[in-house]
């Protein structure tokens, strides 16, 4: 999971790049990249957390992360139908962090 969320992140960055700036889409590229890249970085301080507790809470912030990710990948279709394609394909990938991360903490805690 580790690979994933950070291929990801850098999935997102290149993606990035390739999206032209104007004053609509430079703000919400800036904020695709904090929240997808932040998936991973909080999956690895997951990893380290001392407590079970410390790692539902990281797990969780991960989870909010792919979330907004979702959210600012839909804005950025909308502002340029020309992304919609590669936008609906990292769309999918965040989901399903959305459904990975639900599912760990679910069991997680169950087990505090």
């Amino acid at each position: 999971m580790e690979k994933r969320t950070c291929d990801f992140g850098l999935r997102v960055i290149q993606f990035c790049k390739k999206i032209r700036s104007t004053d609509i889409l430079s703000p919400l590229t800036k904020q695709l990249i904090r929240s997808g890249t932040s998936i991973g970085a909080n999956y690895l301080e997951a990893n380290e957390a001392n407590s079970k507790r410390e790692f539902c809470h990281r797990i969780c912030i991960a989870k909010k992360e792919a979330r907004e990710t979702m959210h600012w990948l839909l804005m950025i279709s909308e502002a340029d139908e020309s992304l919609s394609l590669k936008a609906t394909d990292l769309y999918g990938e965040a989901h399903e962090f959305v459904l990975i991360f639900a599912a760990i903490v679910r069991n997680s805690k169950s087990k505090i």
